[in-house]
């Protein structure tokens, strides 16, 4: 089965970084993920993408050597096992509050005795090659989210669950948790120090941390401080961006001040 190079620098507690996938788009997935980005992650949870955009981008991806992951949009088994069939070689499961709701996202990655995944692999086999039904439940990634309240409370029993392959700390709906204004990049000191919490919590259990950010500037934070795996901005970030700062830049006007939205 074909390698997942990103969780094997996972469990090597090496570091990668990727890039967000919000636009509905084959074409610039794949122009995104021939970057050379690690991994390129499709956000179903928020976003403009559906599951009929899903089955063209990923494809798409693999036209690069960056993992192809998808965010799904809840924690749903029917919504993993889809994304996994499609092709992705892991699932980020967003909202994750407890060992329970851990349980069951590991549980729909993984075909029986380890799991109750239903076999029908149509395109995922086809992306992994030979062994995907003997392979699959070692090499595709499932990481649940810390993000509320609850599972900031029960961070260390989400962490510890047997069969995790990752955390990824959402910023701003933690920042929400703790009563702090969602910005995306949060800048508070005790959002900062939450933060630093959870990566310790990881690195104490050995299990790989990600992160999400704007950009460069809390990219470089996070590398420095040991996440394995960070999402450096996302496409329409990234688009935005650009056009905003040459746009300015035609006019010699300031920039737009725009709403953050996370990505």
């Amino acid at each position: 089965m074909r390698e997942n190079k990103a969780l094997s620098a996972w469990r090597a507690d090496e570091q990668t970084i990727g890039c967000w996938l919000s636009l509905a788009n084959a074409y610039s997935a794949e122009a995104i993920a021939n970057l050379g980005f690690d991994w390129v992650c499709v956000d179903l949870q928020h976003g403009l993408i559906d599951h009929a955009d899903l089955a063209t981008m990923l494809p798409a991806i693999s036209t690069s050597q960056a993992t192809p992951l998808v965010r799904v949009p809840w924690n749903e088994p029917y919504e993993i096992m889809k994304a996994l069939d499609a092709g992705a070689y892991g699932v980020i499961v967003p909202m994750v509050n407890n060992r329970e709701e851990t349980e069951q996202a590991v549980m729909a990655c993984r075909y029986p005795p380890d799991g109750y995944r239903s076999f029908g692999p149509i395109r995922g086999a086809l992306y992994g090659g030979r062994g995907y039904a003997k392979e699959a439940n070692t090499h595709l990634a499932c990481v649940a989210m810390i993000e509320t309240a609850e599972g900031r409370e029960k961070a260390e029993e989400i962490i510890t669950t047997p069969g995790l392959d990752g955390i990824y700390i959402g910023p701003a709906d933690l920042a929400l948790s703790m009563g702090l204004p969602a910005m995306g990049d949060q800048p508070q000191p005790e959002h900062l120090e939450e933060v630093k919490r959870l990566i310790a919590l990881c690195k104490k259990h050995r299990v790989a941390v990600g992160i999400h950010t704007g950009g460069i500037e809390y990219t470089q934070k996070y590398l420095e401080l040991g996440c394995n795996f960070i999402a450096m901005g996302s496409d329409s970030g990234h688009m935005m961006k650009a056009a905003a700062k040459e746009l300015a830049e035609a006019r010699g006007t300031q920039e737009k001040q725009r709403e953050s939205t996370g990505y």
